[in-house]
């Protein structure tokens, strides 16, 4: 890097214009350059416009624009130039540009400085889970070999397809996998499982496996000196707005298997140190309440009121004092059903019960909360007018087959359309707080880090002396990031490592 170009790019006067500002951060700190002065990001410019778009790479957002795909460094940086005044009046006549300025072009420093802290983890726990690993898969593969009368690859769909139709006479699906060979995706054998143990089994390994080779076997192999994890946080591949996270993606550890809590048991805080998780209760459902200002919901969440036990009362006619574990389970599928637009088929078959009687359930759901009907029309309606739908602070998302004649591709639209408002506003909240828990952090002269960020969910790295300090602030960031018709909730746990918080 010659001494001109450092200068330009330390200088706070002289503004930038990047692509991926995040890796440009990533890029600049190895060189010893820290960027000063007005940035414009290309990347999320094109983002917040479209975020539908397969990709957000600068080949892609010039061939958009009608521009060659850039073959050299100073055709890269002529494109970029061109882009940013393009996007920027698009940007402009869109109203897209108070998201750009306030949420994604200020998060970009803030999510590289969580990469590069990383997470530790302790290599030993992932050892000692990697040899349990391989012992249950033993298992599970000798009771499916058992059940299924003869050895073969379990991994091999065209083998495992062979046993379960041919040899074990199951139902076979009309769906063909992979060379014409009947499928045995997830779904079929899901509801195979219903009728025969060895598609439950196969289910059982296939987790195993995948739990083993993606994070037991692979995370050791991509810890530093200090053993600590490096996520790469994408800002711009989800179409709500949410961020994703790759090589190694940490935000799908599964919870709700004992096996993958397992895992979480090997994120560790560094000696000195405990983490911190803060976890939003519920966004989705408060963010219902206040889009739709349903009088029952509000009322739950002014007065600390338990929803799923309300929704029980209410669908199911049963009383708070008698209600049981399994009625209240069944009603928080029925709350977070509405959120995703549950069909009386897919909440039949989440809960096992006859269809006619989901239906009756999701209609005494909608007659008790009218609110909610109301917010879910009103939202149609709008999108079918503007073909988009929007968050809370302007994020937009078109969605095209709203008038589609093809019913499954409209339902999925229409589902869509009522989900993303609150999945896309709950990604913008959590964004809003990360940006000013980083800043909070930096301006206290706080040694504690973010370290990840799992959808609602945000992992910090405490000094034990700081623990009282970063508790409240942590807590009042998150609480008091918007106001809303009902009040933000954040659960907070203190532990040695993500387990046992």
């Amino acid at each position: 890097l010659t001494p001109e170009l450092r200068a330009l790019f330390e200088d706070s006067k002289v503004p930038k214009r990047v692509h991926d500002l995040k890796l440009m951060l990533h890029v600049l700190c190895g060189l010893g350059v820290e960027l000063r002065g007005p940035v414009d990001d290309a990347m999320l410019l094109s983002y917040g416009l479209n975020p539908t778009h397969a990709t957000q790479a600068l080949a892609d957002v010039a061939a958009r624009h009608s521009q060659p795909p850039p073959s050299s460094l100073p055709a890269a940086a002529a494109s970029i130039h061109a882009l940013v005044t393009s996007l920027r009046a698009e940007a402009e006549r869109s109203k897209i540009m108070s998201v750009y300025t306030t949420i994604d072009l200020p998060l970009a420093p803030v999510l590289y400085r969580m990469e590069k802290a990383g997470v530790r983890i302790n290599i030993a726990v992932l050892d000692g889970l990697s040899t349990r690993f391989a012992a249950e898969l033993e298992r599970v593969g000798e009771k499916i070999f058992s059940l299924a009368g003869r050895r073969f690859n379990v991994n091999s769909p065209k083998q495992l397809g062979e046993v379960l139709f041919k040899d074990m006479g199951l139902p076979a699906p009309n769906v063909r996998g992979k060379g014409k060979t009947i499928s045995t995706a997830q779904d079929v054998l899901e509801q195979l499982a219903e009728i025969n143990e060895v598609p439950r089994l196969v289910l059982e390994y296939r987790h195993l496996s995948k739990l083993k080779s993606n994070y037991v076997d692979s995370l050791p192999l991509l810890a530093d000196a200090e053993s600590r994890v490096h996520t790469t946080f994408q800002a711009a591949a989800t179409t709500t707005g949410r961020l994703s996270s790759v090589n190694p993606n940490l935000q799908n550890i599964p919870i709700r298997t004992e096996l993958g809590r397992e895992i979480r048991a090997a994120f560790v805080a560094a000696p000195g140190n405990q983490l911190l998780s803060a976890d939003y209760s519920q966004i989705e459902l408060r963010l219902l309440a206040h889009f739709s200002g349903d009088p029952l919901l509000m009322r739950a969440y002014r007065q600390n009121e338990d929803i799923h036990t309300l929704t029980a009362s209410e669908v199911f006619g049963v009383p708070a004092g008698t209600m049981n574990k399994e009625t209240r389970n069944r009603a928080k599928a029925v709350n977070f059903g509405i959120v995703y637009g549950i069909s009386p088929f897919g909440l039949a078959a989440q809960l096992g019960i006859p269809q006619a009687e989901a239906k009756a359930y999701i209609e005494r759901y909608f007659a008790r909360y009218q609110g909610v009907q109301a917010f879910i029309d009103k939202t149609l309606e709008a999108t079918r007018r503007e073909g988009a739908v929007h968050t809370m602070f302007g994020r937009v998302r078109p969605i095209p087959d709203i008038e589609s004649r093809n019913p499954n591709q409209r339902g999925f639209a229409e589902r869509t359309a009522v989900n993303t408002p609150l999945q896309g506003t709950a990604a913008d909240l959590i964004k809003l707080a990360m940006i000013a828990l980083d800043r909070k952090l930096t301006e206290r002269n706080l040694k504690t880090r973010m370290v990840l960020q799992v959808h609602d969910e945000l992992l910090f790295e405490v000094p034990l002396d700081e623990t009282a300090e970063v508790e409240e602030l942590v807590r009042t960031e998150m609480e008091g990031v918007a106001q809303l018709n009902v009040p933000l909730v954040a659960d907070l746990g203190f532990g040695s490592n993500w387990r046992d918080l």
